[in-house]
């Protein structure tokens, strides 16, 4: 489906270089600020008090929010778990609070404010358990990465493995550099976040080398930058319409969703913009600079009689 088609071919590897320019300097300060700020990590990685409680009638997780950020946690996570009565609460380690002081001063404040809570269980989760998130979110994202390098080794050539998991991590980075500069909170489910822009944004550069790979068969005296520039153009419409619909999707979410999925809307929303960003400049960009040509993507035609082909003057 096309709501508009662009007749004529954009010279987008004309500008390729500042393209890619902008990217290095974008990635270089995420990496700065990553050293030298650090990511503000949730209780899941840093260990903290895991409280649930129960209400008479359905909770308001606002209220409850607003009644623990009172005394002094802030950064406190209020999410409901099996019904609308159930509330769970994760505080986050106070130094010379104990988890069960932690508990008491919660449960009272809660309970000032509608007596009929009760507690339900509480528990602390070590900074043990946060180190094995670390590490298994590290591999997941490892095995991404090696998985998308694979496969599009396979299916086109390896320049474009290369090109393609370059951008993505630009992409992962980037993000990671918003949450560290602006000490935005980072769960798990803003990681689940990351890990999916990095399918979003590789489908669309799957996207993008297929029709150069097309444009490569189709057009036999376009040069390289030529086909490349064809292919980005003749896939602007799906481009936007795909993207602007799953934007207008997670802004629901950002808007509407709750602190609960704020931060994971957030991290999408900034890896679908910088996805479409790399997927159509930078990962191209790259593929044209490492020398993707035809002859990486469209086999010569055996001629006939051609020494090289075993069954070349066979007769039946």
């Amino acid at each position: 489906m096309e709501f508009f088609r662009i007749r004529k071919d954009i010279s987008f590897m004309k500008h390729a270089l500042v393209f890619n320019a902008i990217s290095f300097i974008t990635f270089a300060l995420a990496v700065f600020f990553l050293l030298t700020r650090g990511l503000h990590l949730s209780v899941e990685f840093t260990g903290g008090t895991v409280m649930e409680v129960a209400y008479s009638q359905p909770a308001e997780l606002a209220k409850v929010r607003d009644t623990v950020a009172a005394l002094g946690y802030p950064d406190v996570q209020v999410q409901n778990f099996g019904t609308s009565r159930d509330v769970m609460i994760r505080l986050p380690v106070q130094k010379g609070v104990t988890s069960a002081q932690q508990s008491e001063q919660v449960l009272g404040a809660l309970k000032a404010a509608d007596p009929a809570v009760t507690l339900r269980r509480t528990e602390f989760v070590g900074p043990q358990v946060g180190e094995e998130l670390v590490h298994g979110g590290l591999m997941a994202l490892a095995m991404v990465v090696v998985g998308i390098v694979i496969y599009l080794a396979f299916r086109f050539e390896w320049k474009f493995g290369v090109a393609a998991i370059i951008a993505n991590l630009h992409d992962v980075v980037i993000i990671l550099g918003f949450f560290a500069f602006f000490q935005w909170e980072f769960s798990l489910s803003v990681l689940a976040g990351v890990l999916a822009v990095l399918g979003y944004s590789v489908n669309e550069s799957v996207v993008i080398f297929d029709r150069i790979r097309e444009a490569f068969r189709k057009y036999r005296k376009m040069t390289t930058h030529e086909v490349i520039d064809h292919a980005i153009t003749s896939t602007m419409s799906r481009t936007i319409i795909t993207h602007a619909s799953t934007e207008a999707m997670v802004l629901s979410m950002f808007f509407f969703g709750g602190p609960s999925l704020h931060y994971f809307a957030l991290a999408l929303t900034i890896g679908i913009l910088f996805g479409i960003y790399s997927s159509v400049f930078v990962a191209a960009a790259i593929a044209m600079w490492l020398g993707v040509k035809r002859e990486d993507l469209v086999k010569p035609a055996k001629k006939e009689g051609d020494p090289n082909d075993p069954h070349a003057g066979a007769t039946v």
